[in-house]
């Protein structure tokens, strides 16, 4: 096992970072380096600038219009990213909806939206969790029936992140014409003479499909959800009678979940965000000064964040002699990571102190001090370990997939 960077690493590090200086606003900077919510303008200009560059898909292979870079690049890219600090493409359209339609899209569905998706043309947000279908996103109950060359979709998804922004939504629905099953009622009596089409699947992870829903259609109503910190960030989105074209659906009827288990596997991969702890608790070391136990907490989170960016580099070494894309592994780095990052942002707000309390809100105001948005960050990062599939649920995978348990 090899974990040093070579010298092409090396100076591959030195143009991202040169990229960077070069082309991203100080504006933009200050307010990522202060935890401030960016614009959308803000942030389609860099991803922009990016896709100029080759640079807004790190993980797209090159036939796919990507750098094709190795996973040592996208982790030296991310790295460089996360520490300068600059924003990263847009997740739900680089690292969801965009590996997903390379592997299981229809090459009409390539050729439509992957270079929109690229520069940001269109925003995509993710339609995965519902009332009692987060965690468990198998019980979800949004339901698409066919009708002539379109499905009928109704229903209603929670924690839409950004979704105020966005122009399309990769969304979860029920197509097999069965509730999921319970997990603690029994069957209904009588269920027995149900016909098949009416059977209830085996497993509740039968029966879904991905849909691709445009966020203008008739029927689709974004209403914003106020969070702990102050910000609008997620929404609830309802889908009434919402009418999609067949051909927005993505791999075979019935067979979502196997796409979802892809796409969740990508979004885990980069969650450990290792550069941001980074951030966090250099912030709260230059906050808190020379105090001994205070400085005696920050090195057992440092020792403890060296501990896996080692295991990322791991993986990476693994990858770079011959291993595939994400697999159940990325389980770790999303658990610890979230982890870590939590721990790091608690340590930032005992470093402000009563400074911390007030609040930061989503517009930016210049003359603020920057330790408005301390309280918002740690409030906000609660959801890290909920947000991308729980820990608790990703410790059942690693138990079973990695453990063999």
């Amino acid at each position: 096992m090899d974990l040093r960077f070579s010298a092409a690493d090396h100076a591959f590090r030195g143009e991202v970072r040169a990229f960077i200086d070069a082309e991203l606003d100080p504006a933009v900077r200050r307010k990522l380096a202060e935890h401030r919510a960016l614009t959308k303008a803000e942030i389609v200009s860099w991803q922009r600038r990016l896709n100029a560059r080759g640079w807004a898909t790190p993980s797209w292979p090159a036939e796919h219009g990507g750098p094709g870079w190795s996973a040592v690049q996208r982790y030296i890219f991310l790295d460089e990213l996360h520490q300068a600090p600059a924003p990263e493409p847009l997740s739900f359209n680089v690292n969801m909806i965009g590996p997903v339609l390379i592997a299981h899209g229809s090459p009409e569905q390539q050729r439509r939206f992957l270079p929109r998706i690229a520069n940001l043309d269109d925003w995509w947000a993710q339609g995965f969790s519902e009332p009692g279908a987060g965690s468990d996103l198998a019980a979800l109950k949004t339901r698409a029936v066919r009708d002539g060359d379109h499905y009928v979709v109704s229903g209603q998804k929670m924690w839409q992140g950004m979704a105020q922004h966005a122009d399309w939504m990769f969304t979860l629905v029920r197509t097999d014409g069965t509730e999921p099953p319970s997990r603690s009622a029994p069957a209904p009596e009588g269920l027995d003479r149900l016909g098949a089409g009416q059977r209830r699947s085996a497993k509740p992870q039968a029966g879904i499909s991905m849909l691709l829903i445009d966020m203008r259609s008739s029927g689709v109503t974004v209403r914003p959800i106020a969070t702990l910190d102050g910000r609008h960030e997620v929404n609830e989105v309802f889908l009434d009678a919402v009418r999609v074209p067949l051909d927005c659906r993505v791999g075979e009827e019935n067979r979502g979940w196997d796409i979802t288990k892809f796409l969740l596997g990508h979004e885990r991969t980069g969650i450990a965000r290792i550069g941001m702890t980074k951030r966090l608790i250099a912030r709260a070391k230059a906050l808190a000064g020379d105090d001994a136990g205070f400085r005696e907490r920050a090195a057992e989170i440092e020792i403890e964040l060296k501990a896996l960016e080692i295991t990322q580099l791991r993986l990476l070494d693994a990858m770079r002699l011959g291993g595939h894309g994400p697999d159940a592994r990325a389980s770790i780095l999303k658990v610890r990571g979230t982890e870590l990052r939590q721990a790091a942002s608690e340590l930032l707000l005992q470093a402000a102190g009563t400074r911390a309390w007030r609040a930061a809100g989503d517009e930016f105001d210049a003359t603020a001090h920057a330790d408005t948005t301390i309280a918002a960050t740690y409030f906000n990062l609660r959801a890290a370990s909920i947000y991308g599939g729980s820990n608790e649920v990703q410790k059942n995978i690693l138990a079973k997939a990695v453990l063999g348990l």
